[in-house]
């Protein structure tokens, strides 16, 4: 391992850590000003999401862009802890039943099947609500119009034209709506994915910016980078579904022949979908070129992304 990859894996823990605290925090069987109580079932359902587990990449993007422009601090970190919620939402509604029917995620058994489904779809709302909370409060940052645009962000990429549109989009091209599965030419897979999972990794990229007051020229550097990465990210994902074994992975792999998702795996073959995430992340590393050594640990990431193995 060289220095920077060294370097990079222990601010990435670190990152995680101080997630991990801020959300336990946020996650506190207290009430806030304006609650009338907080189920016990409810919370303990929410904290099994939330903590514990994932290398908190989102968070990462967005305390290493904010810090990149010279905002580091609580704001980052509470943004940071908003992007992870929405994040495990994603994953507690994503392993329903209904959509992907999973037994394990992160090496444990899923939300619904730990509690029961009505407790997993409504800490799945509570986590995603909590999140626009964390974001509105002044705490996050002074400035209103930051916080505004904070919850522009994050609520473009995980609604109907992003996250939540892509996995919609998933499911058709599943045949769920349909006699069969459709199958999908890789342009249509490459902007589903945008959406699913792409869109959530650029908006923390954004949002970090965003904390950062960056001008018109590092935010067009910065929004090219997230789409990059988060390009990059989706198509590894899907090369693990194939390679990576469900230890690596901690829950179910080759799911996703089996259920007749479009991936890029499937359109193009392995060993071009593994040379268009390679490309995607220099890509990435491109982009950042104007900020010099001090977007190293970005530069990082966007490797990071395609060389994982879980």
């Amino acid at each position: 391992m060289t220095e920077i990859e060294h370097s990079f894996k222990a601010r990435l823990a670190g990152v995680a850590d101080a997630v991990e605290a801020q959300l336990a925090a946020l996650l506190a069987p207290g009430t806030l000003p304006g609650e009338i109580a907080r189920p016990e079932r409810l919370m303990e359902a929410m904290r099994y999401v939330a903590l514990g587990g994932g290398k908190r990449l989102r968070p990462f993007l967005v305390v290493e862009t904010a810090a990149l422009l010279g905002a580091p601090g609580e704001g980052a970190l509470r943004a940071a802890c908003a992007v992870e919620l929405v994040h495990c939402y994603s994953l507690v509604h994503d392993d329903l039943p209904a959509m992907d029917d999973d037994d394990l995620r992160r090496g444990r058994p899923t939300t619904h099947r730990a509690f029961d489904e009505a407790t997993a779809i409504l800490a799945g709302d509570a986590l995603l609500t909590l999140a626009f909370d964390v974001l509105a409060d002044g705490a996050t940052d002074p400035d209103g119009a930051v916080r505004a645009g904070l919850v522009l962000t994050l609520a473009r990429g995980s609604g109907a034209g992003g996250m939540a549109g892509g996995q919609m989009l998933d499911l058709a091209a599943e045949g769920r709506f349909e006699a069969a599965p459709r199958a999908l030419v890789p342009e249509e897979i490459r902007r589903l994915q945008a959406m699913k999972t792409g869109a959530l990794l650029a908006g923390s990229v954004a949002m970090g910016a965003i904390l950062g007051r960056a001008d018109a020229g590092q935010r067009a550097a910065l929004d090219a980078y997230g789409l990059a990465l988060g390009a990059a990210f989706q198509v590894a994902d899907d090369i693990l579904d194939v390679e990576a074994s469900a230890e690596e992975m901690g829950k179910a792999t080759a799911k996703d022949a089996g259920a007749g998702k479009a991936t890029l795996v499937s359109a193009l073959g392995l060993e071009a979908a593994r040379a268009e995430a390679h490309a995607l992340a220099e890509a990435a590393v491109a982009a950042l070129s104007d900020f010099g050594p001090a977007a190293e640990r970005l530069r990082e990431a966007a490797r990071f992304t395609v060389g994982r193995r879980s």
